[in-house]
């Protein structure tokens, strides 16, 4: 198991400076000079085109951004590897703080959204696959296919219509915590944290599982029809044996293939969701950031992105072996 983490690891260095290298050059075709953007922002009342351009020489200098694009990104690289992604160029605060603030909110927001998938999911459409063209099946897909055809920022606002003030005043409109919580005990923080997230929570997950759901319907019937599992019914187990020792664990690898691809996908939803709910986490920082041609900003939350990604891959993979023991780690390729 150790080699093969290693393996694993040493595969990931390369592939994760392809999508840096690849990230920072994409950044710099971006239409717009920050550092002529800020100096325009800064010195609005300058008549003299000479001394603007002397300023905007200046913040190139200041930034480094008057270099050669691969001095830039090596530089870029070499403090990258010790978590060092400069100073924000609309603030002037590290980088690192701004995404100090925002991570963990994001983080929180998708890790539970993809355990109610999942939650929901799973025995949604194993339950589908045990009843195969029933009326359960049909209502079911029927309702699953609506769900997964509604945009998430229609839900958006619609949520917020009736659940948010102009119906229902049930749920906040804004924020991750109320203000004065730190008066709380930890549980009513906790508390607190999870009212805010209801709405967004629902935005974030309702397309995901209307997708696994009937994917795991597919994965449970090919499984439920080989042969191993008409002979452990034929032994006289129960159903439930048959279907949860039997067929499930094998039904469940798949799956768990999807785990690696929703992460990138909830981060990019994280986006839109948390701009209409004014969550400060790291989609909201993002779009903010390249509203204002923030690059170190843009490019440290692409950095950490891609990261994480290829961490929730390493994941998925290292489940594989225990969802099923057959799978060695010494014979898998890398």
């Amino acid at each position: 198991m150790l080699a093969y983490l290693l393996k694993r690891f040493f595969l990931l260095i390369p592939t994760f400076f392809g999508i840096t290298l690849i990230t920072f050059f994409i950044v710099q075709l971006a239409p717009g000079d920050p550092a002529s953007l800020k100096a325009q922002a800064g010195n609005q009342m300058i008549a003299s085109d000479a001394v603007h351009q002397q300023i905007v020489e200046d913040t190139k200098k200041l930034y480094g951004l008057d270099k050669p694009l691969p001095v830039q990104y090596l530089l870029w690289v070499s403090r990258v590897v010790r978590f060092d992604f400069g100073t924000s160029f609309r603030d002037h605060r590290p980088v690192m703080d701004k995404i100090s603030d925002a991570l963990p909110i994001t983080l929180t927001l998708n890790v539970l959204t993809i355990f109610l998938i999942y939650l929901i999911s799973l025995p949604l459409g194993t339950y589908a696959a045990l009843k195969p063209n029933s009326l359960f099946d049909r209502v079911s897909a029927l309702i699953l296919f609506v769900l997964y055809s509604l945009p998430s920022f229609w839900v958006a606002m619609m949520l917020v219509v009736l659940f948010a003030g102009d119906v229902f005043n049930w749920f906040p409109l804004v924020g991750f915590i109320s203000d004065g919580a730190d008066q709380l005990s930890f549980f009513g923080r906790i508390g607190n944290v999870l009212w805010h997230l209801v709405l967004p929570l629902v935005c974030l997950t309702y397309g995901g599982f209307s997708f696994l759901a009937r994917f795991a319907r597919v994965s449970v019937l090919e499984v439920i029809s080989q042969d191993y599992i008409r002979t452990a019914r034929a032994k006289g187990l129960s159903e439930w044996k048959v279907v949860m020792k039997h067929g499930f664990r094998n039904a469940l690898i798949p799956l768990l293939t999807l785990m690696s691809t929703l992460l990138p996908a909830l981060l990019g939803g994280s986006v839109i969701i948390e701009q209409i709910f004014s969550l400060p986490g790291m989609g909201r920082l993002g779009f903010e950031s390249v509203l204002a041609r923030d690059y170190p900003v843009v490019l440290a939350i692409a950095t950490i992105s891609a990261f994480l990604t290829l961490v929730s891959i390493l994941i998925t993979d290292l489940l594989y072996v225990f969802v099923d023991p057959r799978i060695s780690f010494s014979r898998r390729r890398v």
